[in-house]
């Protein structure tokens, strides 16, 4: 069934189901907990900064007073912290719904590495997703049904992955490496799909993107390392015709909670350009559908995380 007008007043009751959300602090990761928090979703907040999270949390029990919300500390930049993560929704869940991988980092001005060393932005938005995703698959599976949906972008399709400077310690240029991680979350997305389909496992892969939205993600990444000239015109352009960071929420909101959803879907706005609008299914590039990229990134991902997924 195709709901072309779909908004939050479709999402089901989630009662029951538990829910990790990386970045839910801030941007469309603050209305993704809120809205699964309010059809009865256990969900764990993970956030980098504490005291950032727990200001998120304050507001969100607030506007959420039945929810059921708990911080959970990940910096997606840091393996050690990902694993300790993991380890802590392991020993406190014996299974898990839905993992949403939304954290992300965008358009740093100047390169810079993750605490094993590798450029950061690969390094948050891909690499620490994949390693997060491997560690709590033996919970994702075992509740059938379970879902993982990876926050993707428009920008995958100006990404190139240069396997010989994946890291781009030849040469950085802010957005190409941005470009570059965002292609890396479809191809991961798409090559998880078909492992877990392969290995008969009843988890689904999924991707979202959020079309132009106007969230914190538009200042953060341009404004490390001193990049006010290059953040103060993406920030004014999303805020100028982004949509609102809760509609940005949407197209992951539904891959993630739509009955109707088929695994290896790829959900966006569905308006002009894919820039806002209600959310439904859109396409990859077709670069990211490319079956040998997508072994090569896994080989290359398992190697660099040290996590191997149990399939």
């Amino acid at each position: 069934m195709v709901n072309s007008m779909w908004d939050e007043r479709d999402i089901p009751d989630l009662t029951g189901k538990t829910a990790v959300v990386t970045g839910g602090n801030s941007g469309i990761g603050y209305h993704e907990v809120r809205q699964l928090a309010a059809r009865g979703c256990r969900v764990l907040l993970g956030a980098r900064n504490p005291a950032k999270g727990e200001a998120a949390l304050a507001g969100l029990q607030a506007a959420v007073p039945d929810g059921r919300i708990e911080l959970l500390q990940i910096d997606l930049a840091d393996f050690d912290s990902v694993r300790s993560a993991a380890e802590k929704v392991a020993g406190t869940f014996d299974g898990l719904d839905l993992l949403i991988n939304n954290a992300g980092v965008m358009a740093v001005p100047t390169r810079q590495t993750t605490a094993q060393g590798l450029e950061l932005q690969i390094g948050t938005n891909h690499f620490g997703h994949f390693a997060l995703t491997g560690q709590l698959l033996p919970l994702l599976t075992a509740r059938p049904g379970s879902r993982v949906v990876t926050v993707c972008s428009l920008a995958h399709r100006m990404g190139r992955l240069d396997f010989g400077d994946l890291q781009c310690e030849h040469r950085y240029q802010a957005w190409a490496a941005y470009g570059a991680s965002k292609l890396a979350n479809a191809v991961f997305v798409l090559e998880l799909q078909r492992r877990l389909a392969a290995a008969r496992l009843a988890v689904g892969s999924f991707g979202a993107h959020p079309g132009f939205a106007a969230t914190e993600l538009a200042d953060k990444g341009p404004s490390l390392g001193g990049g006010s000239l290059l953040s103060a015109p993406t920030s004014w352009g999303s805020r100028l015709i982004g949509q609102p960071a809760e509609r940005g929420a949407l197209p992951v909101l539904r891959a993630a909670t739509d009955p109707y959803a088929i695994g290896g879907s790829y959900y966006g706005p569905l308006g002009p350009g894919e820039l806002r609008g209600a959310p439904g299914v859109v396409s990859f590039r077709r670069k990211a559908y490319d079956t040998g990229l997508g072994r090569r990134l896994w080989a290359e991902s398992e190697r660099i995380t040290g996590v191997v997924f149990d399939l």
